[in-house]
């Protein structure tokens, strides 16, 4: 898994495959082993520092690999809601799953993610906190985008 992250590629970043039901369970499963945070933890940093800039997308962004980031947001959702839209994604695409398997493998990535000793899933102290549980995509992006417009003054 170390080798793997560090030969990471990132054009490989636009995969579809990557939204596949199993990637992001097994995404946090591997996430519990430090040498492969430590083996991500410099490509995340330069693809952070590109021009003209990027928005990273993560449970430890904001703590471990972003900690001096001008804008962190800590995005949530009710564990319901999120099992919803995450369902409503894998069935349009034809994916064989159930709302209870959905709602049951998000439940166990966020106790697995927010108990792990390396970089555990908690918002940092100056993160924003962004609620879209009664917003839908668009209205979160906007909403994301106030946020980051006052903090950054523009």
């Amino acid at each position: 898994a170390s080798a793997a992250a560090r030969a990471l590629d990132p054009a490989t970043l636009d995969d579809p495959s990557l939204r596949d039901p199993g990637v992001g369970d097994a995404a946090s499963i591997v996430a519990k082993i430090p040498e492969v945070r430590a083996a991500l933890l410099d490509f995340q940093r330069d693809f952070a520092r590109q021009e003209p800039g990027a928005v990273l997308d993560g449970r430890d962004i904001g703590t471990v690999v972003l900690p001096h980031a001008d804008v962190k947001i800590f995005v949530v959702a009710d564990t319901e809601v999120r099992a919803r839209r995450r369902y409503a994604e894998l069935h349009a695409r034809g994916e064989p799953v159930t709302y209870e398997g959905v709602l049951e493998v998000i439940r166990r990535r966020d106790e697995r993610d927010s108990s792990r000793d390396s970089a555990p899933m908690v918002p940092a102290s100056d993160a924003l906190l962004l609620d879209t549980s009664a917003l839908d995509i668009e209205t979160s992006f906007e909403a994301a985008v106030r946020l980051i417009t006052r903090k950054i003054g523009q």
